[in-house]
């Protein structure tokens, strides 16, 4: 969807601002409701009134440091860090290392908001043709060397092998290529991995941590609503390295968290902990969410490429990434140019957040669009748990009339 045409835009290391956002869009919309359980353990945890410490408690950290080590990343709980959700966690972690920032475009809209408040520059680097999150690793070299060129201090690259919003994953060879480049000009590299559980279809994808390749220049950050926790419930959790540098950081970004007050709710501590230990009916719930999400986003994503439209396959997560530039006559027959006018109509037509490339690091005249899934699994729990639980949930009637409207308006743009 991007390949040549990324390439060839620009990418001097002049940062762009496609002016101020007022509101952050969402995030995609899970579309499916509380595990029982998960709410059970939050409920049981409402009476606590000992807040939890910043960076988190040694219960949370410990969970999440077995997490990480279920996944091969090995570590102490002494290396982990906890937020009231992940905005003000890379607040901190931004905070707490000094230069330049690179980024993947697009990427999530949070990242560039977040190096703007602290006054870095911060820079975007095109992403290959097969998918998203990992920039292109000559492209990478190249705006290095610029930056340099220029007198900037490029020290920090965050990047996401699961990518929200492409809703792809960074082959192997291309996560190696681009942390080597990384590493060998002096980057870190925060690796945001909120979606590696939402993996469509884990048995016949291979995901690469960083972490894996590089384990002392890279630090894993992790939103526990991308799979664990509902996003009402704020929490988001960093794995440092196991050096002395990182450890240094380690204490700037409890600092920095300590002064913002960004302390995650007890409450929330307690349920977050009990999902990172991952009992069977966590594990379950998500294996089940993301063979639903596969099964919705393969319907959204068809009913995309008929209208004329173009979109990768989604991979992971719940939502879609969608370019309409070739629908751009009809569309402008319509009133819509860019992808802030795009937005508009899409959220009004379809009834769900559809918030345009501008908000992901994309040119606002690039006619791209982040489409969610989760509307289309029911408009109430009941429906939600029934489509949770169908062996063939396109099937249900809930569900196609839902695609059926989807499809509609799309259609009704070629």
């Amino acid at each position: 969807m991007h390949g040549t045409e990324e390439q060839t835009e620009e990418h001097a290391p002049a940062h762009e601002d496609h002016g101020p956002v007022r509101y952050g869009p969402p995030a995609p919309d899970p579309g499916l409701p509380v595990l029982p359980e998960l709410a059970a353990v939050l409920a049981a945890a409402a009476d606590r009134t000992r807040p939890e410490p910043p960076g988190g408690g040694a219960v949370l950290r410990e969970a999440a440091r077995g997490y990480w080590d279920r996944r091969g990343l090995h570590g102490t709980a002494g290396g982990i860090a906890a937020a009231p959700g992940a905005q003000p966690l890379l607040l901190a972690l931004i905070g707490a290392h000094g230069g330049d920032v690179l980024m993947p475009r697009p990427c999530p809209a949070a990242w560039m908001p977040q190096a703007r408040l602290l006054g870095r520059p911060a820079y975007h680097v095109p992403t290959p043709a097969e998918c998203g999150g990992v920039p292109d690793p000559y492209a990478l070299l190249e705006t290095v060397r610029r930056i340099r060129a220029e007198g900037g201090r490029p020290k920090l690259l965050l990047l996401s092998v699961v990518d929200d919003p492409t809703a792809t994953v960074a082959p192997p060879e291309l996560v190696r290529e681009a942390c080597e480049a990384a590493v060998g000009e002096g980057l870190h590299i925060i690796s945001d991995e909120t979606w590696r559980d939402t993996v469509h279809r884990p048995r016949d994808t291979v995901l690469l941590s960083p972490a894996e390749m590089c384990p002392d220049d890279v630090t894993v950050v992790c939103d526990l609503s991308g799979a664990l926790v509902p996003a009402a419930w704020p929490v988001a959790v960093a794995r440092f390295p196991h050096t002395a540098r990182a450890a240094v950081r380690h204490a700037r970004t409890l600092d920095i968290l300590t002064a913002l007050g960004a302390h995650v709710a007890a409450p929330v501590a307690h349920a977050a902990a009990h999902a990172l230990r991952e009992p069977e009916s966590v594990r379950d719930r998500i294996r089940r969410a993301a063979a639903l999400q596969a099964e919705v986003a393969a319907g959204a994503h068809r009913a995309v490429l008929g209208s004329g439209a173009l979109a990768r396959p989604p991979q992971a997560g719940r939502h879609l990434y969608a370019d309409l530039g070739p629908l751009r006559p009809r569309l402008a027959e319509l009133g819509v140019t860019d992808s802030m006018e795009l937005e508009e109509y899409l959220t009004d037509r379809l009834g769900a957040p559809a918030p345009g490339g501008h908000r992901f690091g994309d040119e606002l005249g690039a006619l791209r669009v982040r489409l969610g899934t989760g509307p289309l699994l029911g408009a109430t729990p009941q429906q939600q748990t029934e489509s949770l639980a169908a062996a063939k949930p396109l099937e249900l009637a809930h569900v196609a009339r839902a695609l059926d409207g989807f499809a509609a308006v799309f259609g009704a743009l070629r």
